[in-house]
């Protein structure tokens, strides 16, 4: 056997777990209420600074990444967001519930793609509890910190596990 086999043999496989989960109403019953979701991520992949990570995100921060991830990406194809329906026909129940499960499908084709996997904003948005606007600035060197290191203060911090 060559030295190649052998290589192969040593490389676990590499899994990304994500999950949106626990969709929340804030501010309920006022003019500006919204819903987020729990993003939570385990994996074993190198392109992760922290193993397991979660963060709280509303829609429009998926619609803001899609965005940036298309910028990007070049001609990569990136996934599709579930629609934002203003006429939806059911409970509120059941849209908050598909639009939970379209979140999900999304975020688990970009973190099948490698080309989407190397954008600093996407770890950021998974593994920082950054805003927008913050993340913007920590991928631009504007921040206080570098993108690993807002990804570890984040995480050491444990704030992810409180909510």
């Amino acid at each position: 056997l060559g030295s190649g086999s052998r290589m192969l043999e040593n490389r676990e496989e590499e899994l990304t777990t994500v999950r949106v989960q626990d969709p929340r109403v804030q501010n309920e019953g006022s003019w500006n209420s919204y819903v987020d979701y729990k993003i939570f991520l385990h994996t074993n992949s190198k392109a992760f600074t922290a193993k397991t990570s979660c963060v709280r995100r509303r829609y429009r921060e998926f619609v803001w990444l899609r965005r940036q991830l298309q910028k990007n990406a070049g001609l990569v194809p990136v996934p599709e967001l579930p629609g934002k329906s203003t006429f939806f026909v059911g409970s509120t129940d059941e849209f908050i519930e598909k639009r939970r499960q379209g979140l999900q499908q999304f975020l688990e084709k970009v973190v099948q793609n490698v080309v989407l996997l190397s954008d600093s904003r996407l770890h950021l948005f998974l593994q920082s509890q950054l805003s927008v606007p913050e993340i913007e600035a920590c991928v631009q060197g504007q921040g206080t910190q570098t993108v690993t290191e807002a990804i570890l203060h984040y995480a050491m911090s444990n704030c992810g596990w409180v909510q």
